[in-house]
Order: structure tokens, then C-alpha cells, then sequence
């Protein structure tokens, strides 16, 4: 149990290097719209969310009514769902219902790519380690930007952001050097996210659907491209 708390732990170090970054940036914007550094980790401890917060910011900041905060975080992490679903097939039988419903509280995009790519079935115990590394950097951060966030200028409170990117990069080209059907599948996202972003009409889609989009269509070509067999996946 240990060693794999403290794996799951060390297979998270490059997750909380960037989200250390990118809640340090949080925290400032929260300070910017009203919030205590206390509201301001308090909401990344509770949510975990790092799109979902920078977009209720901008709810709470207009003073909208608690529908349309709601319906938002709705459509921007309806893709957590899609995560859980999928990742559900990698946990261990042993793991209970409450314990999967306590993974799933923890499930972010970096979570879930790292968990992804574990050979065969994943344990609670490795899931809780990436866990605490996860939770601790993200409200840490935040906590910490909230505190600092008449120290630093605006510009490099923005330059920070830029370090979610990094990480993002750590996480997916490993395996994509592994496996070219992951490359294929990371290139058809890469695809249909330019798509959805530049092209007219198109552009009009909110980001959150966009994600769902592209995640069903990349999911679906992986899984045409490659289709793994269940004995293949759990052995």
C-alpha cells in the first residue's frame, strides 16, 4: 500500500510543478474579482477544476444568477463524466462503490492521462497518492497567488499560464513515442480542436462542447485504429 501511494506520489512530481503554476495565477484572479485568499482555496479544493474556476470567476464577477453558473460548469467539465466512465474500466474490482465516487471527486486531465496509461488495472491506493499531490499543489498554489497578489506585476501573473502547456506535453508524449496509435489519436484531437476553434460557425461552439467533441471523435478513431482486447487491457 505504501509503495504505491508513494508511486502514485512520484508519477505526479511534473503535474504539481504545473499546477503550483497555473493555481498561483488562479489565486491572483480570484483576488482580482473580490475573493479571500481562504474563498480562493477553498474553491480550488473543493473543485479541482482549473477551466471550470477561471470561467466561474467570470460568472461571479458579473453578478450572474446561479442557473447560468451552474449551466456553465456544466458544459466546461461534462468531459469529467467521460473521464470517470472510461476510467472506471482500469480500477481494480476490489475498489467499492464509495471509494470510486472518492476517485472520481479527484479526476482532472493530467489525473486521468497518467492513471490512462498505467499497464492493466490501476489500485485506489496508487490513485490516492496522485491524489494528494494534486489536491496539495492546486490549493496550495492558489493559496499562495492569492497572498502574493499585489507582489508580482500583471504580466508575469499572465506568463505563468503558459505552464499548464508544459505540462500537458509531459504527460502526452511519452506514450505517444510508445505507441503510434496514441500519435494518431493525439493528431486527430490536435485536428478537430483547430477545427472547431478557427473555422466559421464552427468557432461559435462554447470550449466545453468543443472538448466533449473532440474527445468522442479522437476516443472513437482510437479505438477504430486500434482496438485493444479486453484480456489485453488487464493483463
Amino acid at each position: 500500500m505504501r509503495n504505491e501511494i508513494a508511486r502514485g506520489m512520484k508519477d505526479a512530481i511534473p503535474i504539481c510543478a504545473g499546477y503550483l503554476a497555473v493555481g498561483f495565477t488562479f489565486g491572483m484572479a480570484a483576488v482580482a474579482t473580490g475573493a479571500t485568499a481562504g474563498g480562493a482555496a477553498l474553491i480550488s479544493f473543493t473543485n479541482l477544476t482549473s477551466a471550470g474556476q477561471f470561467a466561474g470567476l467570470t460568472v461571479i464577477a458579473a453578478a450572474a444568477p446561479y442557473f447560468e453558473m451552474a449551466l456553465t460548469q456544466l458544459v466546461i467539465n461534462l468531459r469529467y463524466a467521460l473521464m470517470s466512465l472510461s476510467l472506471s474500466q482500469k480500477l481494480e474490482p476490489s475498489i467499492t462503490r464509495v471509494e470510486r465516487c472518492i476517485i472520481a471527486f479527484s479526476i482532472t486531465d493530467e489525473a486521468f492521462a497518467l492513471v490512462s496509461t498505467q499497464d492493466g488495472r490501476v489500485g485506489k491506493h496508487y490513485i490516492y497518492g496522485i491524489m494528494s499531490v494534486c489536491i496539495a499543489s492546486w490549493t496550495s498554489g492558489t493559496f499562495f497567488g492569492a497572498v502574493a497578489s499585489s507582489a508580482l506585476p500583471e504580466a508575469v501573473s499572465s506568463a505563468l499560464g503558459i505552464a499548464i502547456y508544459g505540462m500537458f506535453l509531459a504527460i502526452i508524449i511519452p506514450p505517444a513515442k510508445r505507441e503510434k496509435s496514441i500519435t494518431a489519436v493525439i493528431l486527430i484531437a490536435v485536428i478537430l480542436s483547430s477545427v472547431l476553434r478557427w473555422v466559421p460557425v464552427l468557432d461559435q461552439i462554447s470550449p466545453g462542447f468543443a472538448i466533449i467533441i473532440c474527445t468522442m471523435i479522437a476516443s472513437a478513431a482510437g479505438a477504430v485504429i486500434h482496438p485493444i482486447k479486453e484480456e489485453e487491457l488487464y493483463s
